[in-house]
């Protein structure tokens, strides 16, 4: 199993003299839970099959909650084969488990899932904020929002705003969560693979550009729910 923030340094874990690939027996199964570039992990699965090993990318979603509870979705680029085989080990963290297709399209359903992610953490924290400012009971405005047509896993599950779910990282100082500097990484990368294809990125670009404010002001370690803070101060952190 690995779990790193970068494609480089999947790379650099893989290669490096006296790493993956020099260490692992014929036949090792490397599932890789980074969320990386599509190309990348299409690379890694050929440049293992030539080391007689196989790398899958299998990225998790499911943030904290679904970790410390093993309901983790998985989603799985390979063969059929690899990605029952992959499942002997996933099962033990995962509820859900997903065969994407070939190599790299597990990383290509990551990165679009978290760049609608991140969006939705935006959308969300600005409607918390408006309400709240206009006059409504955050605990209230919240409750409804959960039921309503509005719902998402940003308000019902993982809610920006302090004091709304008790377990949240929002509810403790926004610590031990998905970092500001994380989403805005993924989001990057779901960006240069739009850019790959030409496809429109609006909502994503301007969506993005919360979290580099963020990094920038120091805050790239608080959970991305942080940016709560940030539109309700008015980006005066």
């Amino acid at each position: 199993m690995t779990a790193l923030p970068q494609t480089a340094h999947v790379e650099e874990t893989l290669k490096q003299e006296g790493g993956i690939f020099d260490s692992a027996a014929d036949g090792t199964l490397i599932c890789d839970v980074s969320t990386i570039h599509p190309d990348g992990a299409k690379q890694f699965y050929a440049d293992a099959k030539e080391q007689n090993l196989c790398y899958l990318d299998t990225p998790m979603s499911g943030g904290v909650t679904g970790a410390h509870n093993g309901t983790l979705t998985f989603m799985v680029g390979g063969t059929e084969a690899e990605f029952e085989a992959s499942k002997g080990v996933l099962q033990g963290m995962g509820a859900n488990f997903f065969h994407c297709g070939e190599p790299g399209t597990g990383s290509i359903a990551k990165i679009t899932n978290n760049l609608i992610l991140g969006i939705s953490m935006v959308a969300t924290s600005e409607g918390m904020a408006i309400g709240e400012k206009l006059g409504i009971d955050p605990v209230v405005l919240q409750k409804i929002l959960a039921v309503s047509t509005a719902r998402n896993w940003c308000i019902d599950t993982y809610n920006p705003r302090p004091g709304i779910l008790p377990n949240v990282p929002s509810s403790k100082n926004y610590e031990g969560g998905f970092a500001v500097g994380l989403v805005k990484k993924d989001m990057v990368l779901a960006l240069e693979a739009a850019s790959s294809v030409s496809a429109q990125t609006d909502m994503l670009e301007k969506s993005l550009q919360y979290y580099i404010d963020l990094e920038k002001k120091g805050c790239g370690k608080k959970d991305f729910g942080y940016v709560f803070q940030y539109i309700m101060k008015n980006k005066n952190l």
